[in-house]
């Protein structure tokens, strides 16, 4: 049973990612060059006359549209990633018009000549800079330091039904016995030793080798679904050699004997746990597969995509009409923004025909059953009608729950809707819940929960009384009892912990928390971030998982904001807190485009996740030059969608 017992000091713990690194970026100079554009002149404005120019993508625009108090951001995207600590490799990738590594990718964010401009001025840096390279490494995060020098508790796995092992997590716990790969001892090949689980946190465990009693000198932190991690007994069936640690080899003379003293009536993982991984690591999605998903220029409408890549089950979709297949959309396979082909004409729902007229080669139309399921409704007695008051999370910012209205009744028990005050003359922000969706809530409802409503935008008459509302507009209420009241056992904590998508950025993977629970709505605070980036969630959400997620899929983890950042986020903190009783959250102040931010829409059926833009808004104005050069994405210069 025992080959010996001198160590090998062979790292066996796991790594997620390895260290990346990029060329760093001199700061931007003052001076800019002028660029010429169909025979027109343009030049960096100064910063004294009403506008400014975006220190992260370099978009100029009016300051008073601006982020932040000092107006150094074009929008929140910007500001987050500025502050991130890879904050130089995404400058040097934004002005090369390329995502940086790992990063969410920003399209057509700024301006052409804004890009032409940083282009010419990346071009002279790179002379400059040419002999004087330096490597930008992120900085690693470890989960097993955050949750023990913060006491921290995660949100437990079965919490995750979409996750691995979601629903077959089974009586893992404290003090369950699992074999590992022995660190310290000095053998020349990799052997085994038994250790006991001290505390879990979501897919990792705090984990202290048999012998060492109270001593946590060597304790480690390690994934529970790991390749190395395997029930009692399968050194024994493997021929796998079980060898005490070094520091405690002298302790007993008899160490079987001590083994079975100490594992009788103990607890170990399944025989079959590591195949239940394997299985519950296989998704039907594959690449290839063609759906409709949500528009992300257009949130009132669906456009097709294809897969084109899997990780953990979250898809990355490229839109077909995308020749160099940047153009690319994240969500969960489970997600309720994407569908089976034919969905939005069987439903009424608006759709942007692709000018291609057939099938690439290999691309397939997704089988329907693979898509997420909505529950049956009966809309042929009392139903939601055109013109209905409710609340709901607006998809443009969601930090925020809205007065909405109904602007149009789908087929099988979906509905657009309109944030008050705050819609395009077109409908083009309409978007899309179904009846059943978690996010959208009878009127009262805020105020029930003491939750903050926020208002339509320029309406004077605060505090909102909804009452007085629908007397003025001449609305009614949708009837309550058609909204979802179901609130399943979820199991979630405030202050528990967890991975959550950023919805401003759907291809980020953030450390959150949870600071408030509301029936079954989540509120998702980002660790270092101020509480205007917090986002309302469904608990069963798709964009939510266990701490540990990351490194089980191989999907980069961002870290909570350093320390600079929180600070410089909470002295801002404090001068909107004084002038909190003269504003209210959600959207900018009067002239701010709601449309500087398009890298994400939608909010849609299920009301389990959305994606989001930034929260101000559109002014309609007729198409511009610039516009029509970017081929119908947002224009800076007109501050609209077209």
């Amino acid at each position: 049973m025992f080959d010996g017992y001198d160590s090998c000091s062979e790292d066996t713990s796991s790594s997620s990612s390895s260290e990346e690194s990029e060329e760093e970026v001199a700061p931007l100079p003052s001076s800019l060059p002028i660029i010429k554009n169909n025979g027109q002149v343009y030049t960096y404005p100064d910063g004294k006359s009403g506008m400014a120019t975006c220190e992260m993508c370099g978009m100029v625009g009016v300051r008073d549209a601006f982020y932040s108090k000092t107006k150094r951001f074009c929008s929140v995207s910007c500001s987050r990633s500025y502050s991130s600590n890879s904050k130089k490799a995404s400058i040097l990738a934004r002005l090369q018009g390329k995502p940086p590594t790992k990063k969410a990718k920003v399209l057509q964010k700024q301006p052409l000549v804004a890009k032409l401009a940083a282009y010419a001025q990346y071009q002279a840096t790179l002379q400059n800079q040419a002999k004087t390279k330096a490597a930008v490494s992120l900085e690693s995060f470890s989960w097993g330091n955050y949750i023990n020098s913060n006491s921290f508790i995660a949100a437990p796995v079965t919490c995750f039904k979409h996750a691995p092992m979601g629903t077959c997590w089974g009586d893992i716990s404290e003090n369950v016995r699992v074999e590992v790969p022995n660190t310290d001892c000095s053998l020349p090949t990799k052997v085994f030793w038994i250790a006991g689980i001290i505390k879990l946190a979501g897919y990792n465990a705090l984990l202290r080798y048999e012998g060492f009693e109270n001593d946590s000198g060597l304790d480690f932190w390690c994934n529970i679904c790991g390749s190395d991690i395997h029930p009692v007994g399968w050194c024994a069936a493997s021929g796998k050699p079980l060898v005490p640690p070094r520091t405690i080899q002298h302790k007993y003379t008899n160490w079987k004997a001590f083994l079975v003293k100490r594992l009788t009536g103990a607890k170990t993982l399944p025989p079959d746990f590591s195949q239940k991984v394997s299985e519950s690591m296989q998704y039907p999605f594959k690449p290839c597969m063609r759906v409709e998903v949500v528009d992300k220029r257009h949130l009132c409408r669906t456009r097709v995509a294809v897969v084109e890549s899997v990780i953990g089950g979250r898809l990355r979709l490229v839109y077909e009409e995308s020749e160099d297949r940047t153009d690319d959309f994240w969500c969960h396979m489970h997600s309720p923004l994407i569908h089976h082909i034919g969905w939005s004409r069987s439903i009424g729902h608006r759709f942007k025909r692709s000018d291609i007229t057939k099938k690439q080669d290999g691309h397939f139309d997704t089988p329907p059953h693979l898509f997420a399921k909505v529950k049956e409704v009966d809309q042929s007695g009392e139903w939601f009608k055109e013109g209905m008051k409710l609340e709901a999370i607006d998809p443009l910012n969601l930090s925020t729950i809205c007065v909405a209205t109904i602007r149009k009744v789908l087929a099988d028990g979906f509905l657009m809707i309109g944030i008050d005050g705050s819609e395009a003359a077109d409908g083009s922000d309409w978007f899309c819940y179904h009846a059943t969706s978690p996010s959208i809530f009878p009127v009262g409802f805020c105020e029930i929960n003491m939750i903050e409503l926020t208002p339509p935008r320029g309406y004077t008459k605060l505090p909102f009384k909804w009452f007085d509302y629908l007397r003025e507009t001449g609305s009614i209420a949708a009837p309550v009892k058609l909204f979802n009241k179901d609130v399943p056992n979820h199991g979630f904590r405030v202050g528990m912990k967890l991975e959550a998508v950023d919805l401003m950025e759907p291809r980020l993977i953030c450390v959150a928390t949870v600071t408030r629970i509301i029936h079954r709505l989540l509120r998702i605070h980002f660790d270092g971030w101020e509480e205007e980036y917090d986002q309302w969630v469904d608990c069963e959400s798709p964009d939510l998982y266990p701490v540990g997620w990351c490194q089980l899929t191989g999907y980069q983890l961002q870290p909570p904001a350093s320390q600079s950042s929180r600070e410089s986020q909470s002295a801002s903190s404090k001068q909107k807190k004084k002038a909190k009783s003269q504003q209210y959250k959600g959207h900018k102040k009067s002239g701010s485009p709601r449309g500087v931010y398009i890298h994400f829409l939608i909010v849609n059926q299920l009301g389990s996740q959305w994606s989001s833009t930034e929260n101000s808004i559109p002014v309609r104005a007729d198409a511009c030059l610039l516009c029509i050069m970017l081929k119908g994405a947002v224009c800076h210069k007109r501050q609209t969608f077209h």
